[in-house]
């Protein structure tokens, strides 16, 4: 009780300093009751809604409408639900919940916030270049869709008839509804993914990874108009961004509603849906189904890329992040479950129209949402509507995700660096600046006739187990390292309220173990690296790995370098690495070293 009337009291006394501290100079609104100095003048959100959009936003990306649809009906309908629901429980959500309550209660960067356990500083730099290298390919997916969005204007659809000059001779212009067998369809392009591969990407000119090219202007063109979208939404902090998450988290929404009330419409619809949602509880058995509900829940949520924790920063000491929690994990649950009826109603009016089974029109990724589903409302009444609708949805998706990867990179360097950034007299608009000069410098690689294949590469190794590998370090230092006692007063203090035994065994125990088994399944069963029918030469996997390393390195080399830094003992040394930097006085000078004794490290 006493502890309770002190902060109180010390919190009041802060409020006090910072309001006149504001009155008398500062233009930017402080949060008055940070745990930091008073003194900062960190930005915090207009509201908190503008917090929960932006959040909702960058959980809520493609991923929804071009993956776990496809997952869903692969994986046993209905059933995959079993798993998902699951993995989403005791792994993803406990790791989203904790990088909230980090952002918020510390009010610092992915980097800066390891203060409170230096020696594993590397996380939040793991963390910053996953961010960074996914914004090289990611940002390529919206330039494609502003393209797409571009040619719906045309008098006809271009991706519509086989009679363009970037058609082949294996190009098939079916517009009748005519009885094939699968393999003939499969030997077959469509308008549509010829119109993609030849007219948009130019595949054509590039005989694989060796043979890149040169950017196609059309493309580059769209992706300097995404990278502006980007920066006029990044280059006032959360201030600017929390406004345009307004029109981007919300807009999807609406689209998707008025394209699954039309696709219902359609013939062959129900029968889509029924593939859809059809449970197989054999699929069950099969471990494969467990790894993808694990995978895509994970990289669905956004936990270990530090995005949520940079947005987290900027919010008021004492918002209700637990709340902002539970709101997000559904609303990107509920997102991904009615894109796949939104998708299903659209492949089983392709099965309907080609007398196909599903599975032949089936798939995932960028040969969902810009082949087949292109190919299907080619055709139908108002397609230009339809098409427009559909493109201007993924563009929505697809930026508020981007901004919240940039803004990572943003707030992390610029936390960690202060100092150099103030003596250099470096403005966050001009940060901002250089890092998307730099995303888009990079990024336009992938506009090349070769660039798919670069693209399908940074989508494999850039954030697939260096991501896992972030988020599993930042449970080990939070629960084991900081202590969960520790963390246990941090959220009572903003809330009111200490997490359950749930939310406890979850942190310490159970998502650390999650993700370790995902590692090690995914390092057991490699999948081999192709796209389309183009293998990938052994030079290409070396490339990939070297990108996931270089962040996974991370972790590592600057826990050494931690420890090289710090005088005393290597005991000293350790025990200061593994405590806030609020403790360091009392371990150097009165030897008190609470993370020694077995309670710290037994406590749940």
């Amino acid at each position: 009780m006493f502890r309770k009337k002190e902060l109180h009291v010390q919190l009041e006394n802060r409020k006090f300093e910072s309001f006149a501290l504001s009155a008398s100079s500062s233009q930017v609104e402080v949060d008055p009751q940070s745990p930091k100095d008073p003194g900062d003048n960190r930005e915090t959100w207009s509201s908190n809604l503008d917090f929960l959009l932006s959040i909702i936003g960058f959980a809520v990306d493609l991923a929804n409408v071009w993956r776990f649809p496809y997952l869903c009906y692969r994986n046993g309908g209905g059933a995959f639900l079993i798993p998902y629901t699951l993995m989403m429980i005791f792994g993803a959500v406990p790791l989203f919940y904790m990088e909230l309550i980090l952002g918020q209660y510390n009010r610092q960067g992915p980097i800066s916030v390891w203060r409170i356990c230096p020696l594993f500083k590397g996380v939040g730099f793991c963390a910053v270049l996953v961010a960074f290298y996914v914004s090289f390919y990611y940002n390529v997916i919206i330039a494609w869709a502003l393209y797409f969005l571009g040619s719906s204007f045309s008098s006809e659809l271009p991706w519509l008839h086989c009679n363009n000059t970037w058609n082949s001779d294996m190009c098939w212009d079916n517009v009748t509804k005519l009885t094939v067998n699968e393999s003939e369809m499969t030997n077959r392009h469509s308008p549509a993914s010829e119109f993609f591969h030849r007219k948009v990407l130019e595949m054509q000119f590039s005989d694989g990874l060796h043979d890149i090219g040169y950017p196609k202007w059309q493309l580059v063109v769209c992706l300097v108009v995404v990278y502006t979208m980007l920066y006029i939404s990044l280059f006032k902090g959360v201030k600017s961004s929390g406004k345009v998450v307004w029109i981007t988290a919300t807009m999807p929404y609406v689209v998707l509603t008025i394209l699954l009330i039309r696709g219902l419409m359609l013939p062959g619809a129900l029968k889509g849906i029924s593939y859809y949602l059809k449970p197989e509880m054999s699929k069950l058995k099969e471990t494969q189904v467990w790894v993808d509900a694990a995978v895509q829940i994970f990289f669905s949520v956004g936990a270990g890329f530090g995005v949520h924790l940079s947005y987290a920063s900027y919010n008021t000491f004492h918002n209700n992040c637990y709340r902002d929690c539970i709101v997000t994990t559904a609303v990107n649950c509920f997102t991904s479950f009615f894109s796949g009826f939104v998708i299903f109603t659209y492949l089983g009016y392709m099965s309907h129209k080609h007398n196909v089974h599903i599975s032949t029109v089936a798939t995932e990724g960028p040969g969902l949402v810009f082949q087949v589903y292109p190919e299907a409302v080619a055709t139908l009444p108002g397609s230009h509507i339809w098409s427009m609708l559909f493109f201007f949805m993924l563009i929505m998706l697809g930026l508020d995700s981007a901004m919240g990867g940039l803004e990572c990179v943003i707030t992390g360097i610029m936390d960690e660096f202060e100092p150099l950034f103030k003596k250099c007299k470096l403005s966050r608009e001009v940060f901002t600046l250089i890092v998307i000069i730099l995303s888009f410098s990079v990024a336009t690689i992938n506009v090349t006739p070769g660039g798919i294949y670069l693209f399908h590469l940074l989508d494999t190794y850039a954030a697939g187990i260096s991501l896992l590998c972030s988020a599993l370090f930042e449970a080990i230092a939070v629960s084991w390292c900081y202590g969960l006692d520790r963390f246990t007063q941090d959220v009572e203090s903003m809330i009111g309220i200490k997490p359950g035994l749930y939310w406890r065994v979850c942190w310490k125990f159970i998502s650390p173990l999650f993700i370790i088994g995902v590692v090690i399944f995914g390092l057991l069963y490699p999948q081999p690296l192709q796209y389309n029918d183009y293998f990938y030469p052994s030079w290409a996997n070396y490339i990939g790995w070297f990108l996931a390393l270089s962040s996974i390195l991370m972790i590592p080399i600057v826990a050494v370098i931690q420890i090289l830094k710090t005088k005393g003992s290597f005991m000293e040394r350790l025990a200061i690495n593994i405590s806030p930097m609020e403790e360091h006085t009392a371990i150097r000078e009165e030897k008190k070293i609470s993370r020694f004794r077995a309670k710290h490290w037994l406590y749940v």
